[in-house]
């Protein structure tokens, strides 16, 4: 994904397991957060998702987000 200024980037880690990315979807947005772009990428195992968004993520917001069902890493990459 381009970087992009003014946006700030998430990273999700998870097993590759259906309905990942909208439970992802779901708990960003009801913390409020708006998505501008995502990447998806899976393998037999695991997926990642790269998630830009325009403001910076609270710390409820990201703890909302690890608690994904299948997660296995998340974070703020800037």
């Amino acid at each position: 994904m381009p970087e992009y200024t003014g946006r700030k980037r998430l990273l999700h880690i998870h097993h590759h397991v259906a309905g990942v990315l909208a439970q992802v979807n779901k708990r960003l947005a009801a913390s409020g957060v708006d998505i501008l772009a995502q990447y998806l990428s899976t393998n037999e195992d695991v997926g990642y998702v790269v998630i830009d968004i325009d403001q910076a993520v609270g710390k409820s917001a990201l703890a909302q987000l690890c608690t994904v069902p299948a997660t296995i890493r998340c974070h703020t990459l800037y």
